[in-house]
């Protein structure tokens, strides 16, 4: 069955549209991800408007969807607290992905050196870091690509829960086009490599 990542709808969307570069994980999660492509699940329950920058803000509403609830959308005002949305009967997968490159950081800061690759705010790491403080983040670059259609799965029961996978039960297929032209890839990596190489000077 495909293998699917978890990630916030907005960080979807945003990865979908090429807005998004990077993602965040634990060293053990990162290591998971391994050679092999993956598909983009979007999350709703956990996604948090302080942790997304103000210029991507607006983007929530759009993110909303990537779900389809039984009595429709979500109120508005649900998305600025933690917790308000609940996870849709069924989910849009518009995204694979495939790993591009890893590297390990204990900075925080480091995520806002990074911010031209990312939607969230610098204080999106140190949640980050709290939530798992004996193990480092990985900075994940992904390759992207949008699937021709975008895909409708039932969510199960089995998709919450902490393991950042789920199993799709029905054939997807990694087709499409990827987000960013070669060149255009090419240029972020090496400018992502040079940030993450240079790490972040210790304040004085």
């Amino acid at each position: 069955m495909p293998i699917a990542l978890k990630e916030w709808a907005v960080t979807v969307r945003a990865l979908a549209e090429g807005e998004q570069l990077v993602t965040l994980r634990t060293a053990a999660e990162a290591g998971k991800l391994g050679d092999e492509p993956f598909f983009l699940y979007p999350t709703f329950e956990q996604q948090r408007m302080d942790l997304i920058r103000g210029s991507h803000q607006p983007e929530l509403r759009r993110a909303l969807e990537e779900g389809v609830w039984p009595d429709g959308d979500p109120p508005l005002h649900a998305l600025g607290r933690p917790g308000a949305v609940a996870q849709p009967d069924r989910v849009r997968i518009r995204a694979w992905a495939e790993v591009a490159a890893t590297w390990t950081i204990t900075d925080p800061r480091m995520v806002l050196e990074l911010s031209p690759f990312h939607v969230w705010t610098p204080d999106y790491a140190v949640k980050r870091l709290a939530w798992r403080r004996r193990q480092p983040l990985s900075v994940v670059l992904l390759r992207t690509h949008r699937i021709p259609r975008p895909v409708t799965v039932r969510v199960k029961d089995d998709f919450g829960g902490s393991s950042p996978f789920v199993e799709i039960a029905r054939e997807l297929p990694f087709e499409g086009t990827a987000v960013l032209a070669p060149s255009e890839f090419d240029r972020a990596h090496e400018e992502i490599t040079r940030i993450v190489e240079a790490g972040v000077p210790a304040m004085a």
